[in-house]
This record gives C-alpha cells, sequence and structure tokens, in this order.
C-alpha cells in the first residue's frame, strides 16, 4: 500500500502507538489501514448419498473440482455467505446446516470454513465461476483433482463421520504445501 484510501496521501509502515504490530500509517490524516485474514466460506450440500461439487471455471486451480465457497461479503453472515455461494457457483438452493469445518491457512492469510447443508432440489447448473457441477458418492469422488487440501480435508471427515454416525465441528491449521504443489 503506497496511498492512504482515506485522503490519497502516502503512507508508512510502522508500528503505531498502543499496537504490537507494524500497519500502513497515514501520517497526513493519522488513519491506520489495517490487513486482517479473508474469509472462505463454502457448504458441503448432499442430496441423499451423494455431495455436490462445482468444477472451476477460474484460477487458482481452473478445471479441478471444489464445494462451492468463495469470499464472505460485507454485511452477511457465515451462513448466509456459504448459501450465496452455493447459488453463484452451482445455481443451487440449499438449507444451510451446522458449521462443520473450520480451517486455518496462515500461509495465505485466510481462514476456511465450511457448513453442512441438504440440497433442496435438483435444479442445479454450472454458474458463472464454474464449468460443470455433479453429484458425486464417495467412491466416485475425483480426489486427485480437488482444488483445494481444505475441501479434501471436509469431505474426508464428511464421509468418515457418516460412517461413523457422529457428527462434530473439524478443525485445523494447513502449513504450506510442499513447494511442487504450488
Amino acid at each position: 500500500m503506497k496511498f492512504c484510501s482515506n485522503c490519497g496521501a502516502a503512507v508508512t509502515f510502522r508500528t503505531p502507538p498502543g499496537d504490537s504490530l507494524p500497519r500502513h500509517v497515514c501520517e497526513q490524516c493519522g488513519t491506520i489501514h489495517y490487513q486482517n485474514p479473508k474469509i472462505v466460506v463454502g457448504a458441503l450440500p448432499v442430496w441423499e448419498d451423494r455431495v455436490l461439487l462445482c468444477r472451476r471455471a477460474i484460477e487458482p486451480r481452473y478445471g479441478m473440482w471444489t464445494l462451492p465457497a468463495g469470499f464472505m461479503e460485507n454485511q452477511e453472515t457465515t451462513a448466509q455467505a456459504a448459501a450465496r455461494e452455493t447459488l453463484e457457483e452451482a445455481c443451487a438452493r440449499i438449507e444451510v446446516g451446522e458449521l462443520y469445518t473450520l480451517i486455518d491457512v496462515p500461509h495465505i492469510s485466510q481462514v476456511h470454513m465450511v457448513y453442512r447443508a441438504r440440497l433442496l432440489d435438483l435444479g442445479f447448473k454450472p454458474g458463472e465461476e464454474s464449468l460443470e457441477v455433479a453429484l458425486f458418492r464417495e467412491e466416485d469422488i475425483p480426489w486427485e483433482q480437488i482444488a483445494f487440501r481444505s475441501i479434501s480435508m471436509s469431505l474426508r471427515h464428511f464421509f468418515d463421520d457418516r460412517r461413523n454416525g457422529t457428527w462434530t465441528l473439524h478443525t485445523a491449521s494447513l502449513a504450506p504445501p510442499p513447494a511442487e504443489w504450488r
């Protein structure tokens, strides 16, 4: 960041009084520009014994499969974000259930949250950000083509929990991927 979004003056990068981390600070108007992690919210929509996945039409990971998910918007709840992203990416209507996975991804300053959800009907189709959408049984999931580790983790927890008949909130923190994955 070079300029203040409040007044347009140049900013400096320093630790403001009373803070413990360096921030972009406007010396003209005093605005402190905080940069915080982004929240990615998604749903794990289920129809009978299958889950709904979307094949990405955007980068990163173009052509790979994922759950419907994306960045949370201002003035919405995380559950609303999960329903909106599912509608945008899969044109699918869901009933949002409980928060299912909460995964910290500190190396890219993100938090990934996935809700369990019930697909309300079979009227889904690819949205703007999807090449295709489809329902998958566990044995048919293209595991090697799942776009993100947090999605693989969420799916594996789901199928394990469904087999065990127990549902709990799963939390994790992801380390940076090996260099060959980047």
